[in-house]
């Protein structure tokens, strides 16, 4: 249970960390953080979540985490619901704090987004289904990709919270403008059950995209990264 604690914590602060700073600091009047400095807190909330709880659940935070380190032989396939499960009920919770921070100011609202994800309509940059699935695939599958070498254990050791959080932040730069950045679907879970309506229906795609990017990445790491093709 403690690894399950753990990651519904950490979920928790990647979510608030993260979509808090979209809701509350992004455009602050004259001194505004901007994609930028969210995408900074989205790296930072995993990277010091890494070194929290690493050791603990080996923080994943992310259902599609999990399931690319299953398909990458690094992770049970007995842990995998309940490891998503808390995550999810983590994102909720800290969708629900963030709610309860965002409508004590005047003129709050949930309907105009609440930092979820979105195509189409619902693009900050109005991209298109197409476009917002292949970012998503591209860069969940480049997550687990980072991760999976990161931890490896012929990979220098102690450094992977920061490969993996400045992985995070730089995905961040590259995909705001597509889909507000998900590759999570807990986080997109997290803050779309607020907004309902648009975000909902939507939500679909902020599930089975980074889960199809988790599986490639561990696809594609398992052959670059095999002893067998290291050693040849």
């Amino acid at each position: 249970m403690t690894k399950y604690g753990a990651e519904f914590f950490g979920t928790f602060w990647l979510v608030l960390g993260g979509c808090g700073s979209a809701v509350l600091a992004a455009a602050f009047p004259d001194v505004g953080i901007g994609l930028l400095g969210v995408s900074l807190a989205f790296g930072l909330t995993v990277l010091t979540m890494a070194y929290a709880i690493g050791h603990i659940s080996g923080c994943h935070l992310n259902p599609a985490v999990s399931i690319g380190l299953w398909a990458g032989g690094r992770f049970p396939a007995s842990q995998l619901l309940p490891y998503i499960v808390a995550q999810v009920l983590g994102a909720v919770a800290a969708g629900g704090v963030l709610y309860l921070i965002a409508s004590g100011k005047a003129g709050f609202d949930v309907s105009a987004g609440f930092a979820s994800n979105g195509y189409g309509a619902h693009s900050p940059g109005g991209y298109s289904l197409a476009a917002a699935l292949t970012t998503e695939v591209v860069m969940t599958m480049m997550f687990l990709v980072i991760i999976l070498g990161a931890t490896d254990k012929r990979a220098p050791q102690g450094f992977a919270p920061l490969a993996i959080g400045l992985g995070l932040t730089l995905i961040h730069l590259i995909s705001i403008p597509v889909t507000n950045t998900s590759v999570n679907p807990a986080r997109s879970t997290g803050v779309g059950v607020f907004v309902g309506d648009w975000a909902v229906e939507q939500l679909w795609l902020f599930w089975v995209a980074p889960i199809a990017g988790g599986l490639l990445g561990a696809a594609i790491y398992r052959f670059i990264g095999s002893t067998k093709n290291h050693d040849a």
